[in-house]
């Protein structure tokens, strides 16, 4: 099992234990992580998963693809750690993966 971190943009943490092969996105909503409400279920196609990987994490998550940088356009407050939580996949490596859920989603 994988530990991921959700830091609310007022800062309360909501650590989860994950699942290898699901989303991250997937776990915020199975585990009601606020701030996330993946309106397209995870098919890329809105930007309401939006998240802010932690800076130490950054590697380790890999760059956006083309088609989630397009959906990034629609996105709230994008930033240079911006990535879309469906997008990046649950896997032993991210223990103790920590992301951001922005103020709000686009």
């Amino acid at each position: 099992m994988v530990k991921i971190t959700y830091i609310e943009h007022n800062g309360t943490a909501h650590e989860v234990t994950a699942e290898s092969g699901f989303t991250v996105m997937e776990m915020a909503i199975r585990n009601q992580v606020p701030g996330i409400t993946a309106e397209c279920g995870g098919a890329c196609a809105c930007a309401t998963c939006h998240v802010y990987v932690d800076e130490a994490w950054k590697a380790a998550t890999g760059d956006p693809s083309q088609m989630e940088e397009d959906m990034l356009d629609f996105a709230h407050d994008v930033r240079p750690a911006s990535r879309l939580s469906c997008q990046m996949k649950v896997k032993p490596d991210l223990d103790g993966l920590v992301v951001h859920v922005p103020e709000k989603q686009a």
